[in-house]
């Protein structure tokens, strides 16, 4: 539930997610309005495989990896452990915020 736009340090998904804004189903019935219910189908399904997957989002290094649910334990140990030592650094403000 969180993205390297976020902040997030690492992002995982595992083989199966689906990363998307909205389900197969409404973006295709939104996306192409009109069209019989069999075409439909088969935009759902085209859908599904080819923007749904984590793939698109690794492609785009919007997470870090796609791992197996059997090793997400052992992932997230090694991975809290590198980040126990971490520390944020922020940047000073150029100017605050003042109430209009």
């Amino acid at each position: 539930m969180s993205s390297k736009h976020l902040r997030g340090d690492i992002n995982y998904a595992w083989p199966t997610a689906e990363i998307a804004v909205m389900g197969a189903k409404g973006a295709v019935a939104i996306l192409y309005r009109g069209k019989t219910q069999e075409e439909l189908l088969k935009l759902q399904a085209e859908y599904e495989s080819t923007l749904c997957t984590p793939l698109q989002a690794a492609a785009r290094g919007f997470i870090d990896d796609i791992i197996m649910p059997s090793t997400t334990r052992r992932r997230l140990i090694t991975d809290l452990q590198l980040l126990s030592t971490k520390t944020q650094h922020t940047f000073n403000k150029k100017h605050g915020n003042i109430p209009l």
